[in-house]
């Protein structure tokens, strides 16, 4: 492809993107789609296993029991990218996405280790390519070569090259704070709900989610080369519950945008893995039980609504009136080393004079008292 052409595709692309934050669904459509991804299927099996079932069909078994909750929504239009043991390739499945012009694309899949391994990730479109997150990109991407001609449909991509990774996050810029959003909330359901081990969110460089139009998660279930944890992904109970802990983050992400709060809503920590293969416990700090911790990333007289266009592409931004002043915060956690990264965040956005604040019982203290 030339180099006007490219130009001209991406500047296309982003007005789409940027347009996309200043209306909250076209007209002709009023209601929530979401794209379930069983991930695998065919003649690729997936992550390979010593127990007798293979990723392809814990995956598939997790989508449809996604779907059939989600259904009963009547708010909610599920379309799933396969619904039994077919191949289907990494730009079908987004190509599926972005003709149905989904509001959320959550690709499902199970994790493999060479040693017994266990917990929880869910991916979100990133450069922060450590050794472990590059390997579980290439993994993911692989697929790929399995495809007919592969060259010529994903313009030279070498899914075994770091350096073809790094260009798969422009389309998925703009929805980063969502995706991380949804992440968040899923792996929060996997932790709290289930008391399951969750590694947390984490970026990787994944071709099926950098081709997406809209707001992308891969969730990584749990180890299925784990003993203990492969059993139970491939139980009915497990699967139930897996299921029900991914629907359960998709409505309460849903309900999060139609009521337009953010103060419920708390950003999770990205984690990047220093060590080169680092599969041990990766969990955030201790969180203060009593305590919320907020970014304030402005105060002004004016009355702006909280949504992502009105502050530099932050979402999960809630709003105080204090006397005649209005203050706007980022982000509402307990948890003090994921409200540092928040702060990184924000001023990463342009908010450089941003700091954190903390409430107790709904009222501001002091920081250092609480720190203390």
């Amino acid at each position: 492809m030339k180099t006007k052409s490219i130009l001209f595709f991406l500047s296309f692309i982003s007005i789409i993107l940027l347009t996309s934050f200043k209306s909250d669904k076209p007209l002709y459509s009023s209601k929530f789609v979401v794209v379930l991804d069983a991930g695998h299927g065919g003649h690729d099996p997936g992550k390979p296993t010593k127990y007798g079932f293979t990723e392809k069909e814990v995956a598939l078994k997790i989508v449809l029991k996604i779907g059939a909750e989600l259904e009963k929504n009547k708010d909610i239009k599920v379309i799933y990218t396969r619904k039994t043991d077919v191949f289907v390739t990494l730009r079908g499945r987004a190509q599926i996405a972005n003709q149905a012009d989904a509001d959320l694309f959550v690709s499902v899949h199970c994790n493999a280790h060479h040693s017994q391994a266990s917990g929880t990730e869910t991916y979100v479109v990133g450069v922060a390519n450590t050794k472990r997150n590059f390997d579980v990109a290439k993994q993911e991407n692989e697929v790929i070569l399995l495809e007919d001609d592969y060259e010529t449909h994903y313009d030279g991509f070498n899914p075994n090259a770091p350096e073809s990774l790094i260009g798969l996050t422009l389309m998925q810029e703009d929805y980063i704070d969502y995706s991380i959003m949804l992440a968040g909330m899923i792996e929060s359901n996997f932790a709290n709900k289930l008391k399951r081990k969750s590694r947390g969110v984490k970026q990787a460089s994944l071709w099926v989610m950098h081709n997406t139009y809209m707001p992308s998660v891969l969730i990584e279930t749990g180890f299925i080369t784990n003993s203990e944890e492969g059993r139970y992904l491939n139980s009915s109970k497990g699967q139930t519950e897996i299921s029900t802990a991914i629907k359960d983050a998709i409505l309460e992400y849903k309900t999060s945008l139609d009521l337009n709060i953010g103060e419920n809503i708390g950003a999770p920590r990205v984690q990047a893995i220093s060590k080169d293969d680092d599969l041990e416990d990766t969990e955030t700090s201790e969180p203060y039980s009593d305590v919320v911790f907020k970014v304030q990333i402005a105060a002004s007289s004016k009355k702006l609504e909280t949504k992502p266009f009105n502050f530099n592409g932050l979402s999960t931004v809630s709003r105080d009136k204090i006397g005649a002043i209005y203050k706007y915060y980022y982000g509402n956690t307990s948890d003090y080393s994921v409200i540092k990264d928040l702060l990184i965040h924000a001023k990463a956005k342009g908010f450089d004079t941003s700091f954190i604040v903390a409430f107790k019982n709904g009222e501001q203290v002091h920081l250092d008292k609480v720190l203390n």
